[in-house]
């Protein structure tokens, strides 16, 4: 279909053709799935912008030896696709922290405050927090506050009364189906813990956060919440360690003091061991590789993994022996596993939390791989279950100030320098393809005189437009892609709280459930609910209003 001239990419006009027809027939056989989703995974790259998605396709072909710009991501051949409207600061470092041309590993850099933005109630731009809590509890918030809505103040314990909101995850449960937290991040950060806490406070994640904050109030850790106000969680896998364990305990894989997170009170971990004894549950803690792949899914209804002290590691530096961690693409398998012996159903949010760290520190290809590790999960829960009852939904929080940049030519290394000959520069220095808006890499005019060898290697960081301690996020619209009963709901552009609603609606749980009297016993449509009776009832409310006029 196509041929290579030279480093010119030729494909025949009656490739294209026939493409555009494809998509076409594709498009025109399309039917709606109107089944009740007895199962619903929701699936959160973090800051998975759409410019991290078209880089992420690209490496992904150049990995595979194409030139990359004709590739997919599995789900953005989802049949729904959608925009989600989602809108902090940055503080200065001096020229001798940020070289362009610098290299950093997981264990030489600092974050620093808050540098995120997508539009929450109180900010432009926002951070994972008031995103989250929109995407699960169908409510917009304040950025830092989890779990709570408008009204609470950050730091202020006083203020959460009254301001509390369920999540997805709450009204899963109240109908008895099962449900899981899969993350790349800590357990109790901010994305996963909107799905179970009330904080007011995104950072009072372990019990020495909050105390050291003195607040006014009464308030819990978001650690504590997880396990002694959310026991029903039926799979949690992420990092955090820390936070559950003691001061006087050791870290099993580490053997290092935890002093400076670990708990006063109790080892949450044993709590959470004791009250699946005291309940009679089949249950698993594991913390390694070899324990999880030791968990017998058809023997176990609750488990805890909790595989790194902080969060766990990038997919390039994983370790996958036996006595490393699971990818998330095997602990979306599993959990799947575990949770469809319910025959009610189940509820799974799983996070690709590693995605928005790459993107803080700078390092591209580092947000890339852990994009394509995401997308590994998502084919994991395609696999794992059927279309037509489990509805799949892929979005981002927010995006980030990461740009794709200049003319390069077609299949030009996306982590490579732009092609001097069309990149009309002026002091005839290269820059990188992938560029920042802010961040580590900035280099104060010194401008390096850079190659393809030095900018496609592990931990190198993009030079960015302005210096700050580390990149924010950007406030642009993120992509929604759905699959599954009721995925035709997600199109156009939508506030991101709209997601919670429609997942609820198509799996019949929070207070939405009027339409769900209408179905069958076989959870299908029934006949007042297809699609020609909902478009004549719109084609007659749209005769109505015009009437009223």
């Amino acid at each position: 279909m196509f041929t290579v001239l030279g480093s010119v990419i030729c494909e025949s006009p009656e490739h294209w053709r026939k493409t555009a027809k494809d998509d076409l027939k594709a498009a025109l056989n399309s039917k709606l799935n109107m089944n009740k989703a007895e199962n619903v995974i929701l699936f959160i790259g973090d800051g998975m912008g759409i410019s991290t998605l078209t880089a992420a396709r690209i490496y992904k072909g150049q990995l595979r030896g194409k030139t990359g710009e004709e590739s997919f991501l599995n789900f953005e051949k989802f049949p729904s696709i959608a925009l989600s409207k989602s809108k902090k600061c940055a503080n200065h470092i001096s020229r001798s922290q940020a070289l362009v041309g610098i290299f950093v590993t997981k264990d030489t850099v600092q974050f620093f405050g808050e540098t995120e933005n997508t539009y929450t109630v109180d900010r432009q731009t926002p951070d994972s927090a008031g995103t989250a809590t929109a995407i699960m509890s169908g409510v917009k918030t304040n950025s830092r506050v989890v779990g709570l809505d408008e009204s609470a103040k950050m730091k202020d314990c006083m203020s959460m009364e009254g301001a509390k909101i369920e999540s997805i995850l709450d009204w899963s449960h109240a109908e008895g189906k099962s449900t899981g937290l899969v993350t790349t991040a800590r357990l109790t950060h901010a994305t996963p813990a909107a799905a179970y806490a009330h904080t007011p406070y995104r950072y009072w994640e372990g019990q020495q956060e909050l105390i050291n904050s003195s607040p006014v109030g009464n308030c819990t850790d978001v650690a504590y919440q997880l396990i002694r106000e959310n026991s029903f969680v039926n799979v949690l896998f992420g990092g955090g360690r820390r936070y559950f364990q003691t001061v006087n305990q050791l870290d099993p894989e580490t053997q290092e003091s935890n002093e400076k997170y670990g708990r006063f009170d109790m080892d949450l971990i044993k709590e959470w061991q004791d009250d699946k004894i005291r309940h009679k549950k089949n249950h698993a803690y594991v913390w390694n590789k070899l324990q999880f792949e030791n968990i017998r899914p058809d023997r176990t209804d609750y488990v805890l993994g909790l595989f790194e002290p902080n969060h766990m590691q990038y997919e390039h530096d994983r370790n996958s022996g036996a006595d490393g961690e699971p990818s998330l693409a095997e602990m979306t398998t599993k959990a799947i596993q575990i949770l469809k012996k319910n025959k009610k159903g189940f509820f799974l949010m799983v996070e690709g939390g590693r995605i928005d760290h790459a993107h803080h520190k700078s390092v591209a290809k580092s947000a890339l791989e852990e994009t394509l590790a995401f997308e590994e999960a998502v084919q994991a829960a395609i696999d794992g279950t059927e279309e037509k009852d489990t509805l799949i939904v892929v979005t981002a929080d927010h995006s980030h100030v990461f740009n794709i940049a200049g003319y390069p030519k077609r299949g030009n290394n996306i982590l490579g320098i732009v092609d001097p000959e069309t990149a009309n520069l002026v002091d005839e220095k290269p820059f990188t393809t992938l560029l920042y808006g802010n961040g580590r890499g900035y280099d104060h005019g010194n401008r390096a005189n850079l190659t393809t060898e030095i900018t496609a290697q592990d931990g190198y960081v993009q030079v960015s437009a302005a210096p700050t301690t580390k990149e924010s996020h950007g406030g642009e619209d993120v992509g929604i892609y759905a699959r599954g009963p009721m995925s035709h709901l997600l199109h156009g552009v939508h506030e991101q709280n709209y997601i919670a609603h429609v997942m609820a609606f198509a799996s019949c749980v929070g207070d939405n459930k009027d339409h769900c009297r209408q179905r069958d016993s076989t959870g299908a449509a029934s006949p007042t609910s297809t699609p020609s009776h909902f478009l004549l009832n719109l084609f007659l409310s749209v005769v109505f209003m015009f009437r009223c006029f």
